[in-house]
């Protein structure tokens, strides 16, 4: 068949390795600018004459993830070889990191298939026994279709021709983050690389201490999600300043002035978990895959995907 999957996360990716490799052709459509989703790394030039390079990079999305499924197992082994994560125990024995940065798994799964990037899927139209898809730029005819899209995002796709899958999506609300960035010309007196639920802070961590970092000092921390929440309409500058003072609150001495301080607002942060794997209608050939099905893990998504593509090629 000719599949179109509309999200080319770790939930699409997954689920378009395997459909590729049973024959299937598959179509990959994101809004996004380039690989990374909710595991993105943001880039930032740093002011000229920095000591440690031009520019400082940012894991500000999912911090890490674990293996504990063996399938997902493998998978992560086969990117471990291909140098594209490496452990980071600092997170858990059992935690990985994407190396130089999250997005790396993301893009190594992407260069593999046809995804095109920058491109909002407005709506699903019906067609014969097929589905056309409309924002897609030129019509294109496909035979089915795979949501694999936060749940927020799923209802408008889904409502008009599987309203238990837009109502299931809609039950299972994801949990809003505020992220602050911030760079500093020298190492800052914290001595643990990561804190967690402390006040505001939800999660922090000294990113340039990850495996494969390069750069000046450099920290992501996340709010909690009722902090989170509690500030999700105010203005981003006005949130990077409050977490870097919580973040100032473990120093042992003052915080020197950042090279660089931004914050980024996650609206559909950490997914809930509505309980199955996956959610296929056979007879009209459309379903959706995603972490909101399992619960809020990396791990989560690639399963979701993996057991979806299964679905497909058994229903033949």
């Amino acid at each position: 068949m000719r599949i179109a999957i509309i999200g080319a996360g770790m939930a699409g990716l997954s689920a378009a390795d395997a459909l590729t490799a049973a024959g299937h052709a598959v179509t990959l459509f994101d809004k996004g600018r380039g690989p990374g989703g909710r595991m993105s790394t943001r880039r930032m030039a740093l002011p000229e004459g920095a000591a440690d390079g031009t520019e400082v990079q940012f894991d500000h999305g999912a911090q890490y993830f674990t293996a504990r499924d063996p399938g997902f197992a493998a998978a992560v082994e086969g990117w471990a070889q291909a140098g594209v994560v490496a452990r980071w125990p600092v997170a858990g024995a059992d935690a990985w990191v994407g190396t130089p940065g999250m997005n790396a798994v993301i893009r190594a799964m992407a260069a593999a298939h046809d995804v095109h990037w920058g491109t909002r899927i407005d709506a699903l139209v019906a067609d014969g026994a097929g589905w056309r898809l409309t924002g897609a730029g030129e019509a294109q005819a496909f035979d089915a279709v795979v949501i694999a899209v936060p749940a927020e995002q799923v209802a408008a796709l889904a409502s008009p021709h599987l309203p238990d899958l837009a109502a299931a999506a809609e039950a299972t609300p994801s949990a809003p983050c505020w992220t602050m960035m911030a760079a500093f010309p020298e190492g800052i007196a914290i001595p643990a690389d990561t804190i967690r639920d402390a006040g505001a802070i939800g999660w922090a961590a000294r990113n340039s201490a990850k495996p494969g970092r390069t750069g000046p000092e450099a920290w992501v921390v996340q709010g909690s999600p009722g902090w989170s929440a509690e500030h999700l309409e105010e203005d981003a500058p006005a949130i990077a300043d409050a977490l870097l003072a919580e973040l100032a609150v473990h120093a042992a001495s003052p915080l020197p002035p950042p090279l660089q301080l931004t914050a980024h607002r996650w609206r559909y942060a950490r997914s809930g978990g509505h309980g199955g794997a996956a959610m296929w209608d056979a007879d009209r050939r459309i379903g959706a895959c995603g972490d909101w099905l399992i619960g809020p893990r990396i791990e989560a998504a690639w399963l979701s995907g993996r057991a979806l593509a299964n679905r497909i090629i058994d229903a033949g």
